[in-house]
């Protein structure tokens, strides 16, 4: 389907749910996860040399790809993890490389395969690991995290305080996570898993997003 702002997304009929927000996809993943996330944790660390992300959610790959033209002089290293990779049908029903001018770098992401780490441009690494929300291991090895899960009106499982908690420990001190949900029950579990929550102003179309900080 199109959105609002032209650019395309995944409609799921069985959820009544789609990727990214009806307003604009395009918009929605720059104003969470680039400006509110990727920017704010580069002005709060600006030594950093390199910036270590992990995305919750890979979905059709929009974050990754405008994290890699993202302009800085931070060499970065994403890992996105998906459960249910979306097929090559749908990645080719995407516009987001065309309307931005970056279909070469789309494509690039898309043809690395699963679970194996490559190059994507000079200053971006990425790894895409099929893997579940509540497998997730990791410790301290993330500056940044994109949390871009189905909403918790139809998928409440990954909403859940021990998803956040595992994702608190994933996080290096001084880390920050970023979600498009403001729901209480999201807000307060991201709490109770350690997190300092602030509301911020959302994209167009929702009024308000979540970022957390593990303030040590």
């Amino acid at each position: 389907m199109t959105t609002g702002d032209g650019s395309k997304t995944i409609h799921m009929p069985d959820l009544n749910e789609q990727y990214h927000s009806k307003h604009g996809a395009l918009q929605e993943a720059r104003h969470v996860f680039i400006q509110m996330g990727l920017e704010y944790a580069l002005e709060q660390q600006p030594d950093l040399g390199v910036l270590n992300i992990l995305e919750y959610g890979f979905g059709t790959g929009l974050n990754a790809l405008l994290t890699a033209i993202h302009t800085s002089s931070v060499a970065i290293n994403y890992t996105g993890m998906e459960a249910f990779p979306v097929t090559q049908e749908e990645i080719d029903a995407m516009n987001y490389g065309a309307l931005i001018h970056e279909e070469q770098v789309f494509q690039t992401i898309h043809n690395i395969p699963w679970n194996d780490e490559a190059v994507v441009n000079q200053q971006f690494k990425l790894v895409k690991k099929q893997m579940t929300f509540e497998s997730v291991d990791f410790e301290a090895d993330f500056d940044l995290i994109y949390f871009d899960a189905f909403g918790p009106r139809t998928q409440p499982e990954l909403w859940k305080l021990s998803i956040f908690q595992s994702a608190y420990r994933a996080l290096r001190a001084n880390g920050v996570i970023v979600t498009y949900c403001a729901a209480g029950q999201v807000r307060r579990n991201m709490q109770e898993a350690g997190f300092q929550v602030e509301r911020l102003p959302g994209p167009p179309g929702k009024r308000e997003m979540l970022r957390g900080v593990k303030v040590m």
